[in-house]
């Protein structure tokens, strides 16, 4: 079915995606995709591989209590699980097969998430939803802001899509931190979506379409909205700190007639 999508070049900001120039399809994979965060964190989405095993053990016993309450889980509890090899080996069927993106996270060389676009449809629909997690030893650098930047626009540059779609908990600060930093549109409570942490779970769905950004790039967007954030919170350490000063001038002691000193 890609074979009828327009190769086309994504519009990352800092960021490059090595396609198989030998295709004539827009769809290709493996595929790599590179970028900058704001703060200048190197990021890299790439296929995760079976040589991931230990490091993706690794990180998710080391972060188990950071993520286990957003994980999904199996409404059948005699659902029988998979090994890593068999789970890299779906991802590996679904990404050829046109269905999914499933990306392995990288900074600076250490495997440190997850970033997946799933339920690829293209036809009248071309939409798809983005999941992701994170280690906590990279929270609050926007790499995942990042990641999602990079992949959001290639799938909407690359492989011709119309719309983007994330589902998370209204619990998941984190996971509502990013969908803000880059201007997602909030459509809506979905009650009961999703089998996360042993019950069906409410989501809150946020959506963008090309339209929305309106000729503007994920990657750009995450960079002004970044920067309108740097820039509001050194105007309210400056005001805090004015406002600091200032009680420190007006602050005389008891005055003459022995009545406390009142700013004006």
């Amino acid at each position: 079915m890609w074979d009828r999508v327009r190769r086309r070049v994504a519009g990352v900001a800092g960021g490059s995606a090595d396609l198989d120039q030998g295709s004539e399809a827009a769809w290709a994979w493996p595929v790599r995709l590179t970028g900058r965060t704001p703060t200048g964190v190197d990021v890299v989405l790439r296929p995760l591989t079976v040589a991931d095993g230990p490091a993706f053990q690794s990180v998710r016993r080391a972060n188990s209590a950071w993520l286990e309450e957003w994980d999904a889980t199996s409404p059948d509890p005699d659902a029988p699980s998979r090994t890593f090899d068999q789970l890299v080996e779906q991802y590996d069927r679904d990404a050829r097969a046109g269905r999914a993106l499933p990306f392995a996270v990288e900074v600076e060389g250490r495997f440190v998430g997850q970033l997946s676009v799933g339920s690829i449809v293209l036809g009248s629909f071309r939409s798809c939803y983005i999941g992701y997690w994170v280690s906590r030893s990279v929270a609050g650098q926007m790499v995942i802001p990042t990641a999602l930047a990079l992949a959001g626009d290639h799938a909407l540059g690359v492989l011709g899509l119309h719309r983007l779609e994330v589902n998370i908990r209204p619990e998941n600060t984190a996971s509502l931190a990013v969908v803000r930093k880059l201007g997602f549109r909030r459509e809506g409570m979905r009650p009961h979506y999703l089998h996360i942490a042993g019950a069906w779970r409410d989501h809150l769905s946020f959506a963008l379409t090309t339209e929305d950004l309106a000729g503007e790039t994920l990657g750009e967007r995450l960079g002004r909205i970044a920067a309108l954030e740097a820039e509001q919170r050194s105007t309210t350490l400056q005001a805090q700190s004015s406002q600091q000063s200032l009680a420190r001038h007006t602050d005389g002691g008891p005055a003459p007639d022995g009545d406390a000193h009142l700013p004006s």
